[in-house]
């Protein structure tokens, strides 16, 4: 009955344009609601969800050369020695799983200002790491985009391409993900905050790797049940970095729940997504959402859902994740 309720949430929703789609050991399904009409193909900006992707592109692309997630991140940033002043101690895996300690004071504003270049987020990594450290790592997790700047970074260095390009040859064209990527598709669905129509604006180059990826309903399943098949990776993905009086349960670029579910969500303006895997079931579901308020919407949508395969209401922890 939860499950039958949920998509009459979605049915019935005031949100302009919203999507979820549920996979059940690759079995699909995918319910769509609002005036506009979409589809699993409509291109949405997926923001934080974003995430996911360089996680495991960067798992593969390290895995495939033989290097460990626990080498420290200076050694494969080796042009950014000169400016950092993080600890030194700071690995791959400490990025990924956001439990660096470093000091949060590059905002987005500041990746930014260093324009569309080759050269942005290779910089805005040097930015964090010039920044220095407030704690050891492993100390404490924080959500905090800087890390991300880092591993995008590395992810690139590590392939000898861009970044985008390193995504792509790691995760996307092999993972048959053909409307997933940075650039404006030509049709998207329009985003809105309130009553305000939202332009899709292009996202800086620097931050693309904590959050600037274009996707579509069918590209998100794909992406899921490919993780959830790939035994290595998933199980890099799910084991707990984080410690027990840390705020939040955190893997590599997931927050994991009480009965090991995966989720996290997305916020940019005019849009709202959210994902949620039970992988001990083959499970994943998303909900992709054209409006800046829509997460405690589809949040509580996303938990119902899941709720007959472990009987955990994770709708407050799906809407306060800190993306």
């Amino acid at each position: 009955m939860t499950k039958d309720l949920a998509e009459d949430r979605v049915l019935r929703t005031t949100v302009q344009a919203l999507v979820t789609g549920v996979s059940n050991r690759g079995v699909r399904t995918i319910t769509a609601g609002g005036k506009t009409p979409v589809t699993k193909l409509s291109a949405y900006r997926i923001a934080s969800l974003t995430k996911a992707f360089t996680s495991a592109a960067t798992v593969l692309a390290l895995s495939e050369r033989a290097i460990p997630l626990s080498t420290p991140a200076i050694e494969l940033l080796p042009s950014l020695a000169p400016d950092w002043r993080a600890d030194r101690a700071i690995t791959v895996e400490h990025l990924v799983g956001q439990v660096t300690g470093l000091r949060e004071s590059v905002d987005g504003a500041a990746v930014a200002a260093l324009g569309d270049g080759p050269d942005a987020i290779q910089e805005g990594a040097r930015l964090v790491a010039r920044a220095g450290s407030e704690r050891a790592p492993g100390d404490r997790w924080s959500y905090y985009n800087g890390n991300y700047f880092l591993v995008g970074a590395i992810l690139a260095g590590v392939t000898g391409v861009s970044y985008e390009d390193a995504l792509a040859g790691a995760l996307l064209h092999p993972w048959g993900l053909t409307r997933t990527g940075f650039e404006t598709p030509a049709a998207v669905v329009e985003g809105w905050d309130g009553q305000i129509s939202q332009p899709a604006e292009t996202y800086p180059r620097g931050r693309r790797p904590s959050g600037g990826l274009w996707s579509c309903m069918d590209d998100l399943l794909s992406f899921a049940e490919h993780l959830l098949d790939h035994a290595v990776l998933l199980g890099e993905t799910r084991r707990l970095r984080t410690r027990a009086d840390d705020p939040t349960s955190y893997g590599l670029g997931w927050a994991i729940g009480p009965s090991g579910q995966m989720y996290l969500n997305g916020r940019l303006s005019g849009y709202r997504t959210a994902a949620l895997l039970i992988p001990d079931h083959g499970y994943a579901s998303f909900a992709l959402a054209n409006r800046t308020d829509a997460l405690p919407e589809i949040a509580r949508i996303l938990s119902d859902l899941q709720h007959p395969f472990t009987g955990d209401d994770l709708t407050t922890r799906i809407d306060a994740f800190a993306a």
